[in-house]
């Protein structure tokens, strides 16, 4: 059978980018942390399937919450970074990309005693136009990305001409393996499925046909999942109906929809299906 992409972008509730502008940075470190339940509960799922699983951890998590990180790496999962403090790429200068990516692979290397290579954008947020973020990854050291969302959304992600299965990149800098996040076509569209709000608001069946239509493809399905959506009972943050509706919707069916989803699907890390370039 096809090993797909188990993958888990560890922030916390308030960090999302649907709440920018709503809980500033500087209030986080006094903000309710969930992140460490959410995880134990999450690596115990795992476990009872037999799965491992790419775990794409901000370096503010790390910095604040360092058990987590090592009690990811001590189950046997990948540690990947998601930047420092979930700023979207249009946002940062190439110079505080750099900065941002450098300083979270030495914490997060530093804590697991093991090479960093792969990154995931907040917010699948390397879109047209930022393709300068694939030569610093590839100049800091990272082997792989996992931010190109192959679909047409507004919203600041989507990058609709990304083919839908793993695929290298080549740079000045390099060549990088590009995994993006599973999608399925339906009448000549591009429709998400490989996970988060998708996961909850749309029915189960849409990401199981897409993990067989990976299969046929003998491609392997990229899922992703964040802490806080298997949290139903988090605090509730004032911001606009559509950012709580996106958020907020459907938590309490994100644990028994992954339940289901590790007992029909073989999972395993974007680490151990990379090949050489």
């Amino acid at each position: 059978m096809i090993r797909h992409h188990f993958t888990v972008d560890v922030e916390e509730h308030f960090q999302v980018s649907a709440f920018d502008g709503v809980v500033d940075r500087s209030t986080w470190p006094m903000q309710p942390s969930r992140v460490r339940n959410s995880i134990a509960r999450l690596l115990d799922m795992l476990d009872r399937s037999n799965a491992k699983g790419t775990f794409f951890v901000l370096g503010w998590i790390a910095e604040q919450h360092p058990g987590v990180v090592v009690s990811i790496a001590r189950a046997g999962h990948e540690i990947a970074s998601h930047g420092w403090d979930h700023r979207r790429i249009p946002v940062q200068r190439p110079d505080e990309f750099r900065s941002s990516v450098r300083r979270t692979k030495h914490q997060l290397e530093a804590l697991v005693g093991a090479p960093v290579t792969g990154f995931r954008a907040p917010s699948f947020s390397i879109v047209p136009g930022y393709e300068w973020a694939f030569d610093v990854l590839l100049e800091e050291g990272y082997r792989y990305d996992s931010s190109l969302f192959p679909i047409r959304r507004p919203g600041g992600y989507g990058y609709p001409d990304a083919p839908q299965d793993p695929h290298w990149i080549d740079r000045p800098s390099g060549r990088l393996l590009e995994i993006p996040p599973m999608t399925i076509r339906q009448f000549g569209v591009s429709i998400p499925a490989g996970g988060g709000a998708y996961f909850r608001l749309f029915p189960y069946g849409i990401t199981r046909a897409a993990f067989h239509e990976c299969e046929r493809r003998n491609a392997a399905g990229t899922f992703y999942v964040h802490p806080w959506e298997i949290d139903p009972d988090q605090p509730r943050i004032r911001a606009s109906w559509h950012a709580r509706f996106r958020h907020y919707t459907g938590l309490r069916r994100t644990a028994p929809r992954l339940e289901r989803l590790l007992h029909e699907f073989q999972f395993a890390s974007i680490a151990d299906t990379l090949v050489p370039a």
